[in-house]
């Protein structure tokens, strides 16, 4: 009976120890409630509003994958947003209309796996809420459960964008709003035009971006609006404001990450760049001038030199292998392998004699 119960005692403990490893947290602290966000934890909207009530400019960027996400992780940006930009810049349309959900989610994982410390929000795309309000629910839902975002945004501001924006707000999805210049609206807009330009136009930017806020939106964009209407806008409200060619007033920026980096240095994207984006880098030059050197170094043969070339077979493999050949009837295969030996071996004597 002594040995059974220290038996039983074992398990109970090996059981326990697999329990443990099984969990991120110990478990006393499972249910605990949530910790204090420390600077390595994902920022919160409880941040974001503490930023907004002390005055601090909130920072957002786009990121389309991995690699994006994690500068801009690294950068320190409070919110990512997964564009549907992405239309444009990563997929090469001319609008943001063909972007579909599934498209959409795939960039929506690979960012969530890159950036750990941003808020994550997820554009709906171009069709996927304009339906009715469930249509709307469904596909937030997904982007929050399949696409590993913690909010989503919507464009525009018409009485059913706004009942879709409060259905999504009430079935526990955090929303960003979007007013002002709406590309997916540019079939009724007539092209991507600034928007507040005239009284009637500047007084329904401020009256839609209140209306986004009584529906329980966290913030709103303002994209390509006038100073003048940036400025109302974010006093009228109590959420913060993200300029995207609407000024310095407003509680936040936000630009595409492709455009401020100057990605894509070409006569076609130059002319698509907006007036307002300015370029903190010319990294398509420094892209185009690589693969030119490249190419280059490939078709004159001086890439891959022997630095480069770092995989070894010691001497008696090499004539081992090249026998193997002979016996084959591979003589031509077996000179090849020959020469291969001892051509990096020629070029470090050139390269060290040089020096």
């Amino acid at each position: 009976m002594a040995f059974l119960h220290k038996l039983s005692k074992a398990s109970s403990l090996a059981g326990a120890s697999l329990i443990r490893r099984l969990s991120n947290v110990p478990e006393n602290t499972v249910y605990g409630g949530p910790k204090p966000q420390t600077p390595n934890q994902r920022v919160t909207l409880n941040q974001l509003r503490q930023k907004y009530k002390k005055g601090e400019p909130i920072t957002m960027v786009t990121a389309y994958d991995y690699p994006s996400a994690v500068h801009l992780d690294t950068a320190g940006i409070d919110i990512c947003l997964v564009g549907d930009s992405a239309s444009m810049v990563v997929h090469g349309h001319d609008t943001t209309l063909p972007i579909t959900l599934d498209e959409m989610l795939v960039h929506c994982r690979a960012v969530a796996r890159g950036a750990k410390r941003p808020l994550l929000v997820g554009d709906l795309p171009f069709g996927t809420y304009e339906t009715s309000t469930s249509q709307a629910v469904d596909t937030a839902v997904r982007i929050l459960k399949e696409g590993g975002m913690d909010a989503i945004k919507l464009e525009g501001g018409s009485p059913s964008r706004i009942t879709a924006a409060k259905a999504i707000v009430e079935a526990g999805i955090a929303v960003i709003g979007h007013v002002g210049l709406t590309p997916q609206a540019i079939s009724v807009l007539g092209g991507f035009r600034p928007q507040g330009k005239n009284v009637a136009s500047a007084v329904k930017v401020v009256e839609t971006a209140m209306a986004l806020q009584e529906a329980g939106c966290f913030s709103v964009v303002l994209e390509c609006v006038p100073a003048p209407v940036a400025a109302a806008a974010t006093s009228a409200l109590q959420i913060p404001t993200i300029g995207i060619g609407a000024g310095p007033f407003c509680s936040g920026q936000v630009l595409v990450y492709h455009d401020l980096l100057g990605m894509l240095q070409h006569p076609h994207h130059a002319k698509v760049t907006p007036k307002f984006c300015k370029q903190f880098a010319r990294v398509g030059d420094v892209i185009n001038k690589a693969l030119l050197e490249y190419k280059e170094e490939v078709t004159n043969g001086s890439f891959p030199g022997p630095s480069h070339t770092p995989y070894k077979m010691n001497p008696k493999d090499v004539n081992g292998f090249s026998k193997e050949l002979q016996r084959l009837g591979l003589d031509d295969a077996a000179s090849a392998a020959n020469e291969a030996a001892v051509e990096p071996e020629k070029m470090n004597m050139v390269n060290t004699g040089s020096n």
